[in-house]
């Protein structure tokens, strides 16, 4: 049996641990401001803000993301009211946040710049005016968005307040992938904003790329890759197509027979990995590349890579605060997730609630394993206690026999040849999964 049959299975992307299904230990409200409140009292902590906006104009059919479909743009002012409502209810409960240092700020969605120049400007200026914030060389700003959606009038306001990094949609430059997916967007337009930016000061622009699209080929892949190599991102994530059609219905409308599928689909990504690394990508953690320059190849160099629920960041911050529906948070010791429906997010925040829809309480087991997962998908490698040796090796005897994994003592490293399969590894580590596989399927497949 060949590698990729062989362990293409379900696993978890590891953003967190524990994963988003065994969240079991649910904080109330009270507990989780409590945990907020003890992190931002500490001097030496740093925390990280990202902002949900749900809005979409129309649905790409691979997205995964808790989006709004809608064109009515009058929908921006009484969202952007129920984000300012959320944060003060926030600092009124913990004002000890305005007095730590924000270092990091993530806009994202949906779609950002679904929201006009000047409601952007109000939300970001808003949100920094309260905000004590690190230094400009330390600080990052960041904002995901459809070139779709995107103007010039919106990177330059943006730019103007601080934020210094650009992701961009991509996913694809095939007109018959485009339609497939129902996204529409020419090389041009991607040009374009890419262009943009760089001349507005943007230091850092990456693109999100999808490979095991329907429609896509070998040949497809190829050109995907050769058009973005022309614009030279600073750095590129080339995820693997999520197929959850159970979490995302609009997954069905895909026909079968158009998806890539086993050693089909990994040869998308293989020739997509070659010829970004012939480029001069280095390669990063898992499915992310970046260029020698870029701050993200820098912090895997000094081991410094962190992985949180927006996947690789170049800092590790102590709190993240996620404010807009759904949106997620993080302290050391608690996962926080707001409501998922807006009208049940916008009825609590309005009522002065932080709206807690569920979270995790991490014991200390999972703190260690947190830890050892957070290193594993970082650094490739990690030390393991001396009472988890013969229980991991022998998890992961046939990843060992496929010199997928090795061992040096107590240090359990990935090879080059097991790169592909880091989410496979993991699992290894992973003892509430271990504990309780589950008995229908809940994650998208490793590969």
């Amino acid at each position: 049996m060949n590698l990729f049959n062989k362990y293409d299975v379900p696993a978890p992307r590891y953003t967190s641990y524990p994963t988003v299904p065994y969240w079991m230990d649910n904080p109330t409200t009270e507990q989780w401001l409590e945990y907020v409140k003890i992190n931002m009292k500490k001097p030496e902590t740093t925390w990280s803000m990202y902002l949900h906006i749900p809005f979409c104009e129309t649905l790409c059919t691979f997205c995964g993301c808790n989006t709004s479909i809608t064109k009515n743009h009058e929908r921006e002012e009484p969202y952007i009211q129920m984000l300012f409502k959320e944060w003060e209810n926030y600092i009124s409960k913990v004002p000890e946040i305005l007095s730590r240092p924000l270092s990091q700020f993530h806009l994202g969605g949906g779609t950002p710049t679904f929201l006009s120049a000047k409601n952007l400007e109000r939300l970001v200026s808003r949100i920094f005016n309260d905000c004590k914030i690190v230094s400009d060389s330390d600080f990052e700003g960041a904002i995901e968005v459809d070139p779709r959606r995107t103007t010039e009038e919106q990177l330059e306001v943006l730019r103007g307040l601080g934020l210094n990094r650009i992701s961009l949609g991509v996913q694809d430059f095939d007109p018959e992938v485009q339609r497939l997916i129902n996204r529409i967007q020419p090389f041009e337009m991607t040009k374009k904003i890419t262009e943009i930016s760089r001349r507005l000061g943007y230091e850092s622009v990456n693109f999100d790329l999808i490979y095991g699209l329907p429609a896509q080929t070998e040949e497809k892949v190829r050109l995907m890759v050769e058009k973005t190599c022309e614009l030279m991102p600073d750095r590129i994530a080339l995820y693997s197509l999520a197929v959850v059609p159970w979490i995302k219905p609009a997954q069905k409308l895909f026909k079968d027979e158009d998806l890539p599928k086993g050693q089909e689909k990994r040869k998308l990504y293989e020739i997509s990995r070659e010829l970004l690394l012939k480029a001069g990508y280095v390669e990063i953690g898992m499915d992310h590349f970046s260029l020698p320059k870029d701050s993200l190849t820098k912090a895997s160099e000094k081991k410094q890579l962190h992985r949180n629920f927006m996947g690789y960041t170049d800092r590790r911050t102590d709190v993240l605060l996620g404010l807009g529906v759904s949106a997620i948070s993080e302290t050391p010791e608690c996962f926080h997730q707001n409501e998922k429906t807006l009208p049940l997010y916008e009825k609590r925040v309005s009522e002065g609630e932080v709206p807690t829809h569920r979270g995790h309480i991490l014991s200390t087991e999972d703190r260690r394993s947190r830890e050892q997962i957070l290193k594993f998908m970082t650094e490739g490698e990690v030390v393991l206690e001396e009472q988890q040796i013969k229980d991991v090796q022998e998890y992961l005897q046939e990843m060992v026999a496929d010199q997928l994994v090795a061992f040096d003592k107590n240090k359990m490293k990935i090879t080059n040849k097991g790169k592909p399969f880091l989410r496979n590894a993991c699992m290894s580590l992973d003892q509430r999964l271990r504990g309780q596989m589950p008995n229908t399927q809940v994650f998208s497949k490793s590969l």
